[in-house]
């Protein structure tokens, strides 16, 4: 089951990445789904799919071929922006794991599979602190770097880029102190420290405030992981 899902997964990475040409995409754009180019990709993401599932799963492949028609074709009226690149891609995920799914399993075992994790008190607590380390943490460290930040003349320009930074970087360091490899924590704030930190031009008071958000945010995220491992061990 694991592999067929798998092959899936493959097959869309190599159809949508690989095998799809930029002219393809360009004339998509333009010609939304009066677009050849659209069906040309579609058809071949389908077969693909269906070559690498196995010729008994034709359901799934016009599935397939229909859901990313429809997903392509309306992602060519949407902005180029990072944003609708996710929508896209996690929606043509979402077909492959719906199809994966309703292929092996029916709805008595989703039911059976969401009452063992809303039981799960593991999983939830380590829910709780990825999401804790993310907006609500960053929130934390903004307030408690707040006074260094105002005196700067590009606060809010620093403080938008620290904190998509910040997010990333605390998700990073919970991850490894779950799996109690602080070596490589350490790794990862000298990394950091040499890329961020070494500007020659830079103001005492802005390194006060970079130094000052980043052991906070990397304390956060170290402490989160620390409570974490303790209560479900």
């Amino acid at each position: 089951m694991t592999i067929w899902l798998t092959k899936l997964v493959l097959s869309h990475l190599l159809t949508d990445f690989l095998f799809q040409k930029s002219k393809w995409i360009e004339n998509r754009n333009k010609n939304h789904f009066a677009s050849r180019s659209l069906y040309v990709h579609t058809v071949i993401t389908a077969a693909i799919a269906w070559l690498f599932i196995g010729w008994d799963y034709w359901l799934v492949a016009v599935i397939i071929l229909i859901t990313h028609t429809i997903i392509d074709g309306l992602k060519s009226y949407a902005p180029d922006e990072p944003k609708y690149f996710l929508i896209d891609q996690g929606l043509h995920l979402l077909v492959i794991f719906t199809c994966w799914w309703f292929t092996f399993y029916d709805l008595s075992d989703l039911k059976l599979n969401w009452e063992d994790i809303r039981a799960d008190t593991g999983l939830w607590i380590r829910i709780t602190a990825y999401f804790f380390v993310t907006w609500p943490a960053g929130y934390l460290v903004g307030q408690l770097t707040k006074k260094w930040r105002t005196n700067l003349t590009d606060s809010e320009g620093l403080a938008n880029a620290g904190k998509w930074i910040g997010i990333l970087e605390r998700i990073m360091i919970l991850t490894l102190a779950l799996f109690q490899q602080y070596e490589s924590v350490g790794l990862l704030i000298a990394a950091k420290g040499i890329i961020r930190f070494n500007e020659n031009d830079r103001t005492e008071q802005k390194t006060e405030y970079l130094v000052i958000g980043t052991l906070i945010s990397i304390t956060v995220a170290i402490v989160a992981g620390l409570i974490v491992t303790r209560l479900v061990s």
